[in-house]
């Protein structure tokens, strides 16, 4: 009969498959997550410019104000969208330096 790998071999091919399924890149932040954070980052600037101009555009509309609810709005819209991008990225860098460390123990745990 054929002879059994020992536990030894086995633990360093194991070893090997994890070191090839880890991430690609240092930081363990591919293309496609930073084009996915980069998207979101923009997606709520927009998205507060677009209701700031919507809603001053309609409130002009309405009380014969044109254009000043409109600036006012716009700049608010601007305002809120910057405050959600500083938001949105402090979360994305907290969870990402959670991810970090989170790898780094379980290097650490494995290496022991």
């Amino acid at each position: 009969m054929d002879k059994q790998p020992s536990l030894e071999d086995l633990k360093a091919r194991v070893t090997q498959a994890q070191k090839a399924m880890g991430p690609k890149s240092e930081s363990g932040v591919n293309e496609s997550h930073a084009y996915g954070m980069a998207m979101r980052l923009v997606a709520e600037l927009v998205s507060g410019l677009i209701v700031g101009l919507m809603i001053g555009w309609f409130l002009d509309k309405a009380l014969g104000t044109k254009p000043w609810l409109l600036i006012i709005f716009i700049f608010l819209g601007l305002g809120a969208g910057i405050f959600n991008v500083l938001r949105a990225a402090k979360q994305i860098t907290e969870a990402e330096a959670r991810k970090l460390k989170e790898a780094a123990e379980k290097a650490n745990s494995n290496e022991g």
